[in-house]
């Protein structure tokens, strides 16, 4: 992949910025009285990787004029090294606009995590492209990587006309396009021809395509191969099959990826990734990690990969750090990875959990 000789940002995103709110010590949400407050969304998590590591990277959004919310997210993304273009909306009194809420439990051992979503009034339903000078951000200024989530492309109708307008711009200003397909069952009941059509635009102007079996095969229409058991040796043979039906459909990309995630308990999992660039396969076999918060593993793990093709690596070194950076992020509270250095990703691809001094 070739990344354009020129640009300002790194990385950019759509995205509806929210509130995630967390019960403290990895209580339940129903039995808690004290909650951390944080400010996140799937797209903004993907980008965190690199503007941990230096890299300038932007948020194309929305806020609520005035409201409180809107600052606290404003100063978490400035706290993150992340900037942000958005319009400002008006409430509308009560019942009008807001952000987000997703509200989440850790989990502990076998009690799994759970999330409730809270999205009525959502005011990053209404982002359009039009909020956006997009001639100054991917002309004059330039995006290295544009990142679009079926989250976002699926969240409503002006969501999708408004992601795909942007990576129709991006291509035409020599941005690559990153697309995780993120499937969510309940953003497409009704609207499952639409977002056909609109995934499958998108799909075939990507340059990376991140996404798991049921991903592919429910946004993009695959079918599944025939899995010779449920054994993650078969599961990475499983997808091997799914992803070379893709790469016969969508030939843009240059990469396919995905991680391998095994749950022994809410505390711990068995983390891998695969992924396919040219004819060459790589695989990182699942092994043990320690969970504090699942949620966001999967956004640092391709924020890792990412951040690997920002700076030219090969395949194989993008995946370990896209392996290690989801590591890193389910090590945190926090949705996101949020890495000091390089050495300490790389510390956690070699399993070195000595003290640093």
């Amino acid at each position: 992949m070739e990344i354009r000789s020129s640009y300002r940002y790194a990385l950019a995103c759509p995205t509806s910025m929210g509130l995630r709110i967390t019960p403290v010590d990895r209580m339940a949400v129903q039995n808690s009285n004290m909650f951390y407050l944080q400010a996140t969304s799937a797209e903004s998590n993907v980008l965190n990787v690199a503007s941990s590591l230096g890299k300038e990277c932007l948020v194309l959004t929305k806020f609520v004029e005035g409201s409180p919310m809107a600052q606290f997210i404003k100063a978490q993304l400035r706290a993150r090294n992340i900037r942000f273009e958005g319009a400002e909306v008006p409430q509308g009194g009560p019942w009008g606009y807001r952000h987000q809420l997703n509200i989440a439990d850790s989990g502990f051992g076998l009690r799994a995590p759970r999330v409730w979503n809270d999205r009525a009034g959502e005011v990053g339903r209404t982002l359009s492209v039009n909020d956006f000078d997009t001639d100054r951000i991917f002309g004059r200024e330039g995006v290295a990587i544009l990142h679009l989530s079926g989250l976002i492309a699926a969240m409503s109708e002006e969501t999708t006309q408004c992601c795909l307008a942007l990576a129709e711009c991006a291509k035409e200003h020599g941005t690559l396009v990153s697309f995780d397909l993120n499937y969510r069952a309940t953003f497409w009941k009704g609207r499952e021809k639409e977002l056909a059509d609109a995934f499958h635009e998108i799909a075939s102007v990507a340059d990376v395509l991140i996404g798991n079996e049921e991903d592919f095969q429910l946004a993009l229409g695959f079918r599944g191969p025939e899995a010779g058991g449920k054994d993650l040796s078969s599961k990475i043979e499983s997808f091997k099959g799914m992803i070379s039906q893709v790469r016969e459909k969508y030939k843009n990309a240059a990469m396919y990826a995905t991680t391998l995630r095994e749950v022994v308990s809410a505390n711990e999992h068995l983390w891998g990734a695969i992924a396919l660039s040219g004819n060459t396969w790589h695989v990182e076999e699942p092994r043990p990690i320690q969970v504090m918060d699942r949620i966001g593993g999967g956004d640092g793990f391709s924020g890792g990969l990412l951040y690997g093709v920002l700076n030219g690596w090969d395949a194989e070194k993008c995946l370990r750090f896209g392996w290690a950076s989801g590591a890193l992020a389910a090590s945190s509270l926090n949705d996101y990875a949020e890495p000091a250095d390089e050495k300490q990703v790389w510390d956690i691809y070699a399993g070195n959990a000595r003290v640093q001094r």
